[in-house]
């Protein structure tokens, strides 16, 4: 942007911006953890499975992959870890029913009824809302810290107008990415 800002009002701004951008790696995660119909290893590598006593994810422990658009395959390294693996899954809320060999999973990924889609857009957007929250709350804890900084004559009066300018911006274009990546997955769930 080539702002010409104070250390003190640049130092508030990336901070601000960073946690925003953090918060938007975690809602791309969860969307990529939200089932369409196809099969995508990120379906399920977040799952968490009790490999001996010890709360792990399914990524951590084997190898997950797509061989078929609607087939997921899921090699633990160590065989041991089928049975658990298996039961993580079942237990995971995601609809699936792995079939277990003995040596590795296969999940077939069923199609999704028109009921099921309506209910992961709802939570696709409920996870937005959160996501929006999360930002406005970061924009006030930035605002605070931009008028503590002000009063505390780091800043000037200027100087904060334009970073609580900058913060907005930032809020607002963070707001537009969240309502492009709901539309993005809405429109990924109700393809058929």
């Amino acid at each position: 942007m080539g702002n010409n800002l104070n250390p003190v009002a640049d130092k508030i701004l990336k901070s601000f911006e960073a946690q925003i951008a953090n918060g938007e790696e975690a809602m791309k995660s969860d969307f990529n953890g939200i089932r369409t119909g196809k099969a995508s290893p990120a379906l399920i590598e977040n799952v968490m499975v009790d490999y001996y006593g010890t709360p792990t994810r399914l990524r951590d422990l084997a190898g997950i992959t797509a061989p078929e658009p609607r087939l997921l395959v899921v090699q633990p390294w160590d065989a041991s870890a089928v049975k658990a693996a298996e039961k993580a899954i079942l237990a995971s809320n995601l609809g699936l029913n792995p079939v277990n060999d003995g040596k590795l999973l296969r999940v077939p990924i069923p199609e999704l009824s028109e009921e099921r889609r309506q209910q992961l857009v709802k939570q696709v957007k409920q996870r937005s809302e959160e996501a929006k929250v999360q930002v406005r709350n970061l924009r006030r804890d930035a605002n605070e810290a931009a008028k503590k900084a002000q009063k505390g004559s780091e800043l000037t009066e200027d100087e904060l107008k334009q970073l609580l300018d900058l913060i907005q911006k930032a809020t607002d274009k963070h707001i537009d990415v969240i309502d492009k990546l709901v539309a993005e997955k809405d429109k990924e769930l109700m393809h058929v």
